[in-house]
């Protein structure tokens, strides 16, 4: 039983960088948090990267004479090396999947149509730079600036900036005195997004 439980305990401190880099992934990213089946998964797939990273730290420090002390040879070291890894890699593949890098390349040599983000939703705005018009439930329409939208379609909330009331003319009701408006994502039917975006400061 004792050697079960070692084993258990090294297991974990094999997998810790993984589950680092994971929680770094979603912490940067709008995606949610999946199961915890998927997480241990994920911290496995993570942790294959990182010891490949801790790899070629070790390469670099024998290419390089080991000018510094530190040696990726001994334990401490080693989680030292490991988590830095986990960290530079985690940011990296946040920084990929916010800016559609690894799926743009993929698409563009015709592997997927797919994007990195974590819905068509968040796709559309992220890609669509302009005012937008929120159609609400209710049938009032809002027109203002997204400065923050929901990754999801039904939960979550829109935060526009320059808001104004249109009425069924399209005219624009202007909110004095409001800077931003909250709406949650509940309440909206469809979403218009503008083709031409106002001189008005963003």
């Amino acid at each position: 039983m004792d050697g079960i439980g070692h084993d258990a305990i090294q297991l974990r401190q094999y997998l810790l960088p993984g589950f680092l880099a994971a929680w770094i992934f979603f912490g940067l990213t709008p995606y949610e948090l999946p199961s915890q089946f998927e997480r241990v998964i994920h911290a496995l797939i993570l942790t294959l990267v990182i010891q490949l990273g801790v790899f070629f730290e070790r390469w670099l420090l024998d290419a390089l004479g080991r000018p510094w002390t530190l040696s990726v040879s001994d334990e401490p070291s080693r989680i030292i090396a490991s988590a830095a890894a986990a960290v530079v890699i985690g940011v990296l593949f946040a920084f990929c999947a916010n800016h559609d890098l690894f799926h743009g390349l993929a698409r563009w040599v015709r592997i997927t149509q797919e994007t990195s983000h974590p819905s068509e939703w968040f796709s559309a705005f992220y890609s669509n730079t302009t005012y937008v018009v929120l159609q609400l439930k209710d049938e009032r329409r809002l027109y203002g600036w997204p400065r923050e939208w929901p990754a999801d379609s039904k939960k979550g909330q829109f935060l526009l900036e320059n808001a104004s009331w249109l009425d069924p003319d399209g005219q624009e009701k202007p909110m004095t005195g409001v800077s931003s408006v909250l709406i949650r994502a509940n309440d909206v039917e469809w979403v218009e997004f503008m083709k031409e975006v106002p001189e008005a400061e963003k």
